[in-house]
């Protein structure tokens, strides 16, 4: 298959990719309540949010000014700018693009680990992956996250393995940056650099790389994080890295009525304790309301876990199968028909994506990139709260592994490379 041809293939792909996105989204449109806007009440609190950016007001939902990390509703603000309340197919359609561009990454990062053919393969994975068409079409934070996750993936990619250093710094410091804007859409995805260096460090060759391309990458995260920073320190006068929702999501997942699913009722009891509290005050009360009700949520979701370790066990055990079902967890999306698509969607490529672990994984830290996602979403919600749209943007990096192996099905080996390892960043450890 030549250039050309190749180079036709995939731009097929993203039209169709968006085609599909927009298409769903006007058949998801077609099913809400004429007096129903969203089906998560989280796109309620983006819309909120977005409104407060077009109209130049304070940026606070409510009276919580740290509800939320202001990325998604940065990415909703235009639409606000337009009309006060725009309709929701406007938030779909641009969500499809943002989706599309998650399509065109998901191909590019194949190209750079595979070929060409693989990029494609990866694509198309993505373009048609059932989970990643949902993500494009509600009004949640993933649909932006994915793209900029993936480019993150590309960009510390590019600094592993470039043989300039001028080009691997810069690299690495977009990569940083991009891991932050990523953040400040999702904030659960702060502790990821965390998780993945020692793993980087134990298993994969040259570590002093590895290194040196993370100091980079968190030297302009950081950069990119301060006004974020600043501003939360002006209004709590302590460190708030994301937001002040910590204590209200640890709750949620850790203590007597979790379930593994989100329940939120919880959050006025505490609100209501936590203000007979301030006026049963006599000194000065710390920080503001907002810190006061997360830390007082956060302590109670602590106590309860050490004194209930087996409870805690238990449901880590719950939460990695929510994640991981084969059809929805939601009652109202678990009809035969939502039950085929997830599970046919799903399944498949999760076991090609496993198989391209196996498979390529030891070639090298930028392989295991892919795969780390997965892992590091399904720990962290074995913790908190869990449900198969935790792991979406994990199976867009593997779909890219699965890519793999497609492309190795379906070429000669002569003309893939696969047949033999394909070399590290560096050969040596050191």
């Amino acid at each position: 298959m030549d250039a050309m041809i190749r180079k036709k293939l995939f731009w097929a792909i993203l039209f169709v990719a968006l085609f599909i996105r927009i298409a769903a989204g006007f058949w998801w449109q077609s099913r809400m309540p004429d007096e129903q806007r969203f089906f998560f009440g989280d796109s309620a609190s983006y819309e909120v949010l977005a409104q407060q950016i077009a109209q130049g007001k304070p940026y606070q939902h409510g009276t919580d000014r740290l509800f939320r990390t202001p990325g998604y509703p940065l990415a909703l603000a235009p639409f606000y700018l337009i009309q006060a309340e725009p309709p929701v197919i406007w938030l779909r359609i641009g969500n499809a693009f943002w989706g599309t561009l998650a399509v065109m990454l998901a191909g590019i990062l194949g190209a750079r680990l595979f070929n060409e053919r693989a990029g494609l393969w990866a694509a198309l994975l993505v373009a048609l992956y059932p989970g990643a068409i949902a993500m494009s079409v509600f009004v949640l934070a993933e649909s932006v996250f994915c793209p900029l996750m993936l480019l993150q993936l590309i960009l510390w990619h590019q600094a592993l393995t470039s043989s300039n250093d001028k080009h691997q710094w810069i690299c690495a410091a977009l990569a940083g940056a991009v891991f932050a804007a990523a953040v400040l859409v999702r904030p659960s995805w702060l502790l990821f650099p965390v998780f993945v260096t020692p793993v980087g460090s134990l298993f994969f060759a040259n570590r002093m790389r590895q290194v040196k391309t993370m100091a980079v990458m968190m030297v302009a995260a950081v950069i990119v994080f301060s006004p974020w920073w600043i501003r939360n320190y002006s209004i709590t006068g302590r460190f708030v890295p994301t937001t002040l929702q910590i204590g209200a999501s640890q709750y949620d997942g850790l203590s007597p009525m979790a379930t593994g699913a989100s329940d939120m009722s919880y959050v006025s009891e505490f609100n209501t304790e936590q203000q007979f509290a301030d006026i049963r005050a006599t000194g000065p009360l710390a920080g503001t309301f907002e810190t006061r009700l997360s830390d007082r949520m956060q302590k109670a979701s602590t106590d309860w876990a050490r004194q209930n370790p087996g409870k805690v066990a238990e449901l880590a055990v719950v939460k990695f199968g929510r994640m991981w079902n084969v059809w929805p967890n939601e009652e109202s999306l678990r009809s035969w028909k939502f039950r085929v698509v997830v599970c046919v969607g799903f399944v498949p490529l999760m076991l090609l994506g496993l198989w391209g672990t196996w498979k390529y994984a030891n070639r090298g830290f930028a392989y295991a990139l892919c795969f780390l996602p997965a892992v590091y979403f399904t720990l962290l919600h074995m913790v908190f709260v869990s449900s198969i749209r935790y792991r979406q943007p994990a199976l867009l990096p593997l779909a890219v592994l699965a890519a793999g192996i497609l492309a190795s099905f379906y070429a000669k080996t002569s003309d893939l490379g696969l047949s033999e390892q394909k070399p590290d960043y560096a050969s040596n450890r050191d």
